[in-house]
């Protein structure tokens, strides 16, 4: 049974060629998250005032109430998807304003941003998250395989 919507699986496909051919950039709207996710598209930002914000402007609110998708996903997800990845890549994001970190355009930080996207893809549609390591260090699981700590 496989528990991964298109929509995600597309997502991902398209977050992993961008990371691996640099053509991920968190100041422009066709190579950020949602920009990849939407082949290079950033009629998106026209649903927000402010880079980052969560909140949906008036335009946003139309597609919104219109039931409209976008490669599968709502204005609001949408919106959702970019602010995790610029939290991620350590802009700080508020109601009126985007702060740019000094530094945003590494595979460090870029990976970073794309695992905080991940894990919101994976919230979206109601599913563990698939970059979660943590099991590894659980002790209970440990045990139940009978492996020795080092």
């Amino acid at each position: 049974m496989n528990t991964i919507s298109k929509r995600f699986d597309e997502a991902l496909k398209k977050l992993y060629k961008a990371f691996h051919n640099n053509t991920l950039n968190p100041e422009d709207c066709k190579q950020c998250a949602v920009g990849n996710i939407l082949d290079n598209n950033d009629s998106w930002k026209h649903m927000t005032n402010v880079h980052g914000s969560t909140k949906l402007n008036y335009v946003g609110l139309v597609h919104q109430n219109l039931g409209r998708r976008f490669n599968g996903y709502s204005p609001t997800e949408l919106l959702k998807i970019e602010a995790s990845f610029l939290e991620g890549c350590g802009y700080r994001l508020g109601k009126t304003f985007c702060h740019k970190p000094d530094f945003y355009k590494n595979q460090d930080i870029l990976f970073n941003g794309l695992s905080h996207v991940v894990a919101t893809l994976c919230e979206l549609d109601g599913i563990k998250n698939i970059m979660d390591c943590s099991f590894l260090f659980d002790y209970e699981i440990k045990d139940k395989f009978n492996l020795q700590s080092a």
